[in-house]
């Protein structure tokens, strides 16, 4: 099945945001008011290729974050993490940078203050914004509450799949475990769907311990699968969540 098929097509979506920036740039010219730079993302129009889909798609499994920007014209998203991923976070952000996704300045650690008064040490950055960006956002947030896509399976590539275990999976045991607590019930049952079908791994949904919070729990006869799946994308600092 392509990766662009399903329940979203942006192809016809790209052609009207070109016809948007034309309309705009003119009205720009016209009214003598170059104030280009204010609107950078209007120019960022795309495509983008399998794997930046595949790392954007991954990492919001996660903890990483949409938003629409510059007036809802485009939208970027940010990434997180405890400071003990340091190695993870630039890993990612060298990655993007350098295929011109955000800016090239390193992330830096900065302190925040928890529930319960504790400290914690954060990393984050994120990316440029762009319009082609968009249809993302859509797919993912209803009333800028992200749930899990319908369509999560046609995007739940391998390289995905890694990411989302360095984002938010956890070895626990023999298994291992992904901390989906921000996800409803249904979202759970897509995405353990969408294992089943691209991977024939087997996995279930565990409470959490809170009301309305799930945990998704690998089953220890998927464990090698999973492995052999992912392993030539999981960097060398987070081999201990499959080891």
């Amino acid at each position: 099945m392509s990766l662009w098929g399903g329940c979203y097509k942006p192809q016809m979506y790209y052609l009207f945001l070109i016809s948007l920036s034309l309309l705009f740039i003119t009205s720009i010219y016209l009214n003598n008011k170059p104030k280009i730079n204010r609107f950078k993302g209007i120019y960022r129009i795309g495509a983008h290729n399998k794997d930046i889909i595949s790392i954007i798609f991954g990492s919001l499994l996660g903890d990483t974050y949409g938003e629409k920007r510059l007036l809802e014209i485009g939208t970027r998203f940010s990434f997180s993490q405890e400071a003990v991923h340091v190695e993870y976070m630039l890993f990612l952000h060298k990655l993007l940078s350098e295929l011109g996704y955000c800016n090239s300045n390193l992330p830096v650690i900065r302190t925040r203050l928890g529930s319960k008064g504790k400290i914690r040490k954060i990393i984050k950055f994120s990316t440029l914004t762009f319009t082609s960006f968009n249809w993302i956002y859509d797919l993912w947030y209803n009333n800028k509450i992200k749930h899990v896509p319908e369509c999560i399976d046609q995007y739940l590539t391998p390289l995905a799949l890694a990411i989302w275990i360095m984002n938010d999976g956890a070895k626990v045991g023999q298994s291992l475990k992904f901390f989906t607590n921000s996800f409803s019930y249904n979202d759970c049952l897509l995405l353990i769907k969408a294992l089943n079908t691209n991977f024939n791994i087997k996995a279930s949904i565990q409470s959490a311990g809170k009301k309305d919070q799930y945990i998704i729990n690998i089953w220890k006869e998927s464990m090698t699968d999973l492995i052999n799946i992912v392993s030539p994308y999981i960097i060398s600092e987070m081999k201990y969540k499959l080891n």
